[in-house]
């Protein structure tokens, strides 16, 4: 059985570069996702959101592989920012930060399959944030992106950069 990576097969996704914006046009892609707000540094809610999207995520590579025998490796982990003022990303203020965070899955996922793999890890292990966590087709569009390397602490610059000078 062949390992699908989808990072590689689709690489103009997931490895922009970390020098400059690019524009790409992302197709409608299946997450599982969990909405949250707070600084992700000390977030409890983004500790098991991030906690449960892992072993959700793992524990349907592993249901794939094994009834289905299809096999892939399980995508990064991806996330959507904003807040109700924006300037609190180049300020730093992560406090009033809100999120999805999210792992693409592959096409052949069903929802029963999901179902199946949640009360799989429900039996394991009790995550709290498995409650919260949902299927959802995400159609971005066309997008910019950049690859930030480092610290939520370390992208006030990048992000200054894409609003106030990429964007505009």
């Amino acid at each position: 059985m062949k390992k699908r990576d989808f990072r590689k097969e689709l690489k103009h996704l997931y490895a922009p570069s970390a020098r400059d914006f690019s524009i790409v046009d992302v197709p409608p892609m299946r997450y599982l996702a969990i909405d949250g707000c707070g600084d992700p540094n000390v977030s409890r809610e983004y500790k098991e959101a991030i906690e449960a999207l892992y072993a959700v995520s793992y524990t349907l590579k592993f249901i794939s592989k094994k009834e289905l025998d299809k096999d892939y490796v399980v995508p990064p982990l991806e996330g959507l920012w904003w807040a109700d003022d924006m300037s609190v990303f180049a300020s730093g203020t992560k406090d009033e930060w809100r999120w999805t965070m999210m792992i693409m899955q592959p096409g052949w996922i069903t929802p029963a399959l999901i179902a199946k793999a949640m009360e799989t890890v429900r039996v394991k292990k009790p995550i709290p944030g498995l409650s919260l966590l949902r299927e959802e087709v995400l159609k971005e569009g066309r997008s910019a992106q950049i690859m930030h390397i480092g610290s939520y602490a370390d992208e006030a610059p990048v992000l200054a950069r894409l609003h106030n000078a990429y964007l505009p």
